[in-house]
């Protein structure tokens, strides 16, 4: 097993490679002027290659993945295997009006075209139950950082309140409060567009309690920042946030804290400087699996 990984995901790579005993190569990458790509491969790879690199930000991403793996295969690789712990085109599922693409179907079916195995984290499902439903491999494997945050969170708290900003965090937030033994409470959210949400708390007493909100994705920010602001206003104690994913786009970190929220934690699928929950033990376990 080589690894083989990018600039902006090298650390994560190496601490997966220290647990795992391998060698990690950096694939170079060449940006021209008019926005071209060009990679470059070491010659000698093994049979099986693990390629990692999470997909946020991914439209450049996923076209130097398709020159890395046709070029890996031209140079010998038998076994491919995509490492990508935030996993993008997830969301849009469904054609909402006549005419749209459904990106998690196509995002899907061209990793399956280009790897043997790809294993991600918490990717957000919606309206499927496994990920081979999008990327249709016989080893389409889902992890959860479920653990890894439940963890961190015992180290953090005696007790506390999870709170999941939505339905769709019931998953996560339930499965961290079962580990931990804290309790947990659901908000309803309702979307009105891509920064526009409503947030309506649970019938739950927050009085002078620490509180985290727990999701998978930290995005725009927006629906964790009406929460706190909702938690500020019942009475909660401290209020943090912990997520799996720390995307973080725009103004999503000022709003959060402007909003009340003391810290927020998350896990290294993407490198912030929030990222202190590492994935490497469970991505390595989940590659001696194969």
């Amino acid at each position: 097993m080589q690894i083989l990984t990018f600039s902006e995901y090298q650390a994560q790579s190496e601490r997966l490679a220290a647990i795992l005993d391998r060698d990690c190569h950096i694939i170079e990458c060449h940006h021209f002027p008019d926005g071209e790509s060009l990679v470059r491969l070491p010659t000698d790879l093994a049979e099986h290659v693990v390629i990692c690199r999470s997909l946020n930000q991914p439209n450049d991403k996923l076209i130097e993945l398709l020159l890395t793996a046709k070029t890996a295969r031209a140079l010998g690789a038998k076994r491919l295997t995509l490492v990508a712990p935030y996993l993008c085109y997830m969301r849009q599922d469904i054609a909402n009006r006549p005419g749209e693409a459904v990106s998690q179907e196509i995002i899907g079916h061209l990793l399956a075209e280009l790897f043997d195995d790809v294993i991600t984290v918490d990717p957000h499902l919606h309206r499927i139950q496994r990920l081979s439903e999008a990327i249709p491999l016989k080893n389409a494997i889902t992890l959860t950082a479920a653990v890894d945050i439940g963890d961190f969170l015992r180290q953090q708290f005696d007790s506390a309140v999870l709170l999941g900003p939505d339905a769709e965090s019931k998953q996560w937030v339930s499965a961290i409060a079962e580990q931990t033994g804290f309790d947990y409470a659901v908000a309803h959210k309702q979307r009105l567009g891509d920064k526009k949400v409503v947030v309506t708390l649970p019938e739950y007493d927050f009085c002078s309690k620490s509180v985290v909100l727990v999701d998978d994705v930290l995005s725009t920010g927006r629906t964790l920042t009406q929460a706190a602001t909702l938690l500020q206003k019942a009475g909660a104690g401290e209020v943090y946030a912990a997520v799996t994913h720390p995307l973080f786009c725009g103004d999503a970190e000022a709003a959060l804290y402007q909003a009340g929220i003391k810290q927020v934690w998350s896990c290294d699928s993407v490198a912030h400087k929030t990222a202190c929950i590492y994935l490497a033990q469970r991505l390595a376990q989940a590659l001696l699996n194969l």
